[in-house]
């Protein structure tokens, strides 16, 4: 029975999550499987990735095939080079604490990586709506000075035409007074 380690879709239309499943080969995509090992949200940013290490280095070694996609997750958790390191033991050319500290090493730099990630969308986040809102004061501003232009000619008109009637009032009371 060849055995793969694939992806199941699930969700709604254009909104998928998957399941990491070791299922027989023949069995449908969404179908029958053997085990469920994790999951994958890739509508997240950065992906979510909820994977079962060991479950998935126990099928791995048992001879499971991962599909492209399911080997990309488990080459970017660790898993395979778990396995690799795993088989330098065996061959002998090192010992299993000094695999576990290559692999805890590995494992650092890559959540390092994940979380400089993370920073880097939360500042560019963060920038973007900085300079919105500068953009948005400038045309605030621009626009309280086209209104207080508008407001002062309004207010220069209104100083002229009562001008112009005080002058009427008073020619109209020096008319009546001749």
């Amino acid at each position: 029975m060849p055995v793969k380690i694939r992806l199941a879709r699930h969700g709604r239309k254009r909104y998928a999550y998957y399941h990491i499943v070791v299922a027989d080969s023949r069995a449908p995509r969404d179908g029958r499987y053997i085990e469920r090992i994790g999951s994958y949200n890739p509508n997240t940013n950065p992906a979510t990735i909820d994977l079962n290490i060991e479950k998935a280095l126990t099928w791995l070694s048992n001879g499971a095939q991962p599909t492209d996609t399911t080997r990309a997750i488990l080459s970017y958790k660790g898993v395979l080079m778990k396995k690799h390191l795993l088989e330098g033991v065996k061959k002998g050319a090192f010992d299993e604490a000094e695999a576990d500290r290559r692999f805890q090493k590995w494992l650092e730099g890559k959540e390092a990586a994940i979380q400089a990630k993370k920073d880097r969308l939360a500042n560019e986040k963060t920038e973007a709506k900085k300079q919105r809102i500068s953009e948005e004061s400038k045309i605030n501003a621009e626009r309280a000075a086209q209104i207080a232009k508008k407001n002062s000619e309004l207010a220069a008109e209104a100083k002229a035409e009562q001008a112009e009637e005080a002058a009427e009032e008073t020619s109209g009371e020096e008319a009546q007074a001749e």
